[in-house]
């Protein structure tokens, strides 16, 4: 039935393809004609304006030039004259005789006189050209003449559709008068090179012929367009009538396209049987037979098809997910990059909970974040009522993203909570810590509530009373030491989440290797990986919460020789005066630096300047020992377990990383006849060597790229400290340029004024380019910093 339903289909679209066609040929004709009427009408109406405005006026001037070039009142403007009436002059013997160019009534004019004008009468050209064209037309006239015509325009009030493009072109009357047939002659081929349209009028001095040619072009002209209307009108019906059934006839050659783009995979087998083999998801089996049969029950057929899994060993299965409203988007993302294999860890379903926080974490602001959490709760409430159809592509992207655009709004909130930031200012929600001291001689100095004496500050040390419960205390904003104080925070906060990050994804790493029995990747990769990861990058965040949690202030405090204590002199330095006793510089009382710590852990191993517990130099030296096993051991035991298995040759196949992609091809070709195999003594012993050599290189590109990675991308997610920084500082510049300012003035004008100016700053360079900024680098990271460690994105999409 598929075959006659289209063959049904064409029949009836050819039909109305021929009836279309000739409609548009016909509308074409009918508009050429119309257009040529409505040119006649105006060269009519035109020509005649002229000659009742201007021919009198030239019989009074006599001798006078006729053309006045800043005469813009006439119908007809513009012009060339001969080089004689440019002079005012006239001819040998003619001075002072007034001659009409054309009679207006030849039975009064004088015997005297006829002869002469007569031999005096100009011939005249008229028509219709393109208004864009005049200038041109203008000056080839005159060149082409040498001056010795005289022509004249006028504007046609209404454009007029061009039959072929459709589009409204402006138009313009001309009459040129000339008394030469050679002139007559060139006159033509310009007014053909131009495209003008000429129409021979030869009752301009007929009153009463030219009134019967326009009644008559009247009529014409108004059964023309008539005709044109009622053509319009059935292509317009016919249209219509054809729109009613597009969506329907566009969704049938779909369907049988996609059939029989599917028959064409099939193979021919014995018997004229086809066959073919593909991938259905698990739990559509029932639902295709049932299909099946129901096609032979209607069709009235026996059962023909059969539908059965096929032979093992199987081909690499392709990858299907199923999303919803709130996955589709995050798992577009991992799709761009590259598709899963076949049961890998699915990188989208962390990627919906870190993009968006990620994203929170650079555009961290209450206000900002409000924002965006309102624009994603709007598209999420009118999705309903939004067309598909109607949206753009932009607009349709924006939908679907509705739930993501959501999220990074909140975790923007919650981050704006945690750096206590709303449009660049504090918010003091729970009551600051900090006091402002009274006294003078305390200097613009604020110490904590809990503080007091010494004693009082050790003893209240990590009470939750005098902490401020969530996030940053807002005296931090009005502090001079702001700016330092969130570099500090916000540079460690990025190194701490990174390597979480990137330390998650080798543990997905090792998963997937357990998942697939991949044994060998998983002791000779995985495991130095984690190794390595752990003993340098994970202790750098250990050092970070070891210093954060140590009271430097006691600490320093018990080195300083203060006046009250006579067992100490002011030379003693702090290693002297510290009772901790762990090496270095500062004894363990001083707070160390952690980046020169970090890189004294490579370029002296067993030298801490300043320690912040006892042992850290050797504990650092062990450290160092185990990552430098774990490189060699990461680039030579798979190399050399694979050269160790084909040696002996226990069967086990060896992998070979360069295999093609896709692995369905590959399958496929096994079907195939080929060449007879050359004999295996030949080239045994090239084949493993060349085998043998592709998996060096690999391991080394897969070690070089993973120790410096880490290096690389650990320094790559100070991104995020960055971004943040440049979020705050420019809704600060904003928030002070353009507010602080303006109310500094006390005027409500100049307030207005610069509260435009910061809501429209803050929505297009904040809530727009910074917004964006923000989404491509949180994009990046998960791309390149946190996928690169697991996910192999050469998977084949279902």
């Amino acid at each position: 039935q598929g075959v006659y339903m289209l063959e049904s289909l064409e029949g009836k679209l050819d039909k109305h393809e021929k009836a279309l066609i000739e409609l548009n040929d016909f509308a074409e004709r009918l508009t050429q004609e119309y257009n040529q009427k409505v040119e006649y009408h105006h060269v009519l109406v035109k020509s005649r304006n002229f000659f009742l405005s201007e021919v009198p006026e030239l019989e009074q001037q006599g001798g006078e030039e006729p053309y006045q070039a800043d005469d813009v009142n006439n119908p007809i403007h513009g012009g060339v004259t001969s080089p004689d009436a440019e002079r005012g002059g006239a001819t040998p013997g003619q001075e002072g005789l007034s001659m009409p160019l054309l009679s207006m009534d030849p039975q009064q004019q004088a015997p005297a006189t006829a002869p002469i004008e007569r031999e005096m009468r100009f011939s005249h050209t008229t028509g219709v050209i393109n208004a864009l064209d005049r200038a041109r037309f203008e000056r080839m006239l005159f060149r082409a003449s040498r001056g010795n015509c005289y022509v004249r325009f006028a504007d046609v009030e209404e454009p007029l559709m061009d039959a072929h493009t459709g589009e409204a072109v402006p138009k313009l009357v001309f009459i040129v008068f000339y008394k030469s047939a050679a002139i007559e002659a060139k006159i033509r081929r310009i007014c053909d090179n131009f495209g003008a349209h000429r129409y021979h009028v030869d009752a301009l001095d007929n009153p009463q012929q030219l009134d019967a040619l326009q009644r008559q072009n009247h009529r014409d002209m108004g059964d023309a367009r008539t005709v044109l209307d009622k053509n319009t009108e059935t292509r317009m019906r016919l249209c219509v009538d054809l729109a009613q059934h597009v969506e329907e006839w566009l969704w049938m050659v779909r369907r049988e396209k996609s059939v029989y783009y599917t028959l064409n995979l099939f193979k021919a087998d014995v018997m004229h049987v086809m066959r073919a083999q593909g991938w259905i998801l698990a739990d559509s089996v029932d639902v295709a037979r049932a299909a099946l049969n129901r096609a032979h029950t209607t069709l009235s057929l026996p059962v023909t098809s059969v539908l059965q899994p096929a032979a093992q060993p199987w081909p690499t299965p392709p990858t299907h997910f199923r999303t919803n409203a709130f996955t589709y988007p995050f798992q577009e993302f991992v799709n761009t990059y590259g598709i899963p294999r076949y049961r890998e860890i699915n990188p989208a379903v962390l990627t919906a909970a870190t993009f968006p926080f990620m994203f929170g974490v650079m555009f961290g602001d209450i206000g900002h974040g409000l924002c965006l959490t309102l624009a994603g709760l709007f598209l999420v409430i009118t999705e309903g009522r939004m067309d598909p159809r109607k949206s753009g592509e932009g607009l349709g992207g924006l939908y679907k993203a509705r739930w993501m655009i959501l999220l990074m709004g909140l975790f923007s909130m919650y981050a704006g909570f945690v750096y206590n930031d709303c449009f660049s200012l504090g918010l003091n929600l729970f009551g600051s810590n900090y006091e402002w001291s009274d006294d003078p001689d305390d200097g613009e100095e604020a110490t904590n509530s809990c503080g007091g004496s010494y004693e009082d500050a050790q003893e209240n040390y990590g009470d939750p009373d005098c902490v401020y419960p969530f996030g940053l205390d807002p005296v931090w904003h009005v502090a001079s030491n702001d700016l330092l104080f969130n570099n500090s925070l916000k540079m460690k906060m990025s190194v701490v989440l990174g390597v979480t990050q990137m330390t998650i994804g080798i543990f997905l790493r090792g998963m997937n290797n357990w998942n697939n029995r991949d044994w060998l990747s998983l002791f000779a990769e995985f495991v130095p990986m984690i190794i390595f990861d752990s003993v340098f990058f994970v202790y750098l965040v250990i050092l970070i919460f070891v210093k954060w949690s140590i009271n430097w202030q006691a600490r320093m405090l018990d080195a300083t020789c203060t006046e009250d204590d006579d067992s100490c002199s002011v030379d003693d330095s702090v290693a002297d005066l510290c009772d901790l006793d762990y090496g270095g510089d500062g004894d363990g009382c001083s707070p160390p630096n952690l980046i020169s710590t970090l890189i004294n852990v490579m370029l002296k191993p067993g030298s801490v300047e300043e320690p912040m517990f006892a042992g850290q130099a050797s504990l650092q030296v062990g450290l160092l020992l185990v990552m430098f096993i774990c490189v060699p051991w990461l680039l030579l035991a798979k190399p050399l377990y694979i050269k160790y298995v084909s040696g002996t040759g226990s069967g086990h196949e060896r992998e070979n990383s360069f295999n093609s992609d896709s692995q369905l091809i590959a399958a496929e070709a096994q079907h195939t006849p080929a060449a007879a195999p050359a004999p295996a003594e030949e080239h045994h012993d090239d084949d493993e060597d060349h085998g043998f050599g592709e998996v060096v290189i690999h391991q080394t590109i897969e070690t070089i790229e993973f120790v410096l990675g880490m290096v690389s991308n650990t320094a790559s997610y100070l991104r995020l400290w960055a971004l943040s920084l440049a979020h705050t500082e420019l809704a600060t510049v904003f928030w002070e340029k353009a507010m602080l300012a303006t109310i500094s003035m006390n005027n409500a004008f100049l307030i207005v004024i610069g509260y435009s100016v910061f809501a429209a700053c803050t929505f297009g360079v904040l809530l727009c380019m910074d917004a964006l900024e923000c989404f491509l680098h949180a994009l990046r990271l998960h791309w390149v910093e946190f996928q690169n460690k697991f996910f192999a994105a050469d998977g084949i999409r279902f």
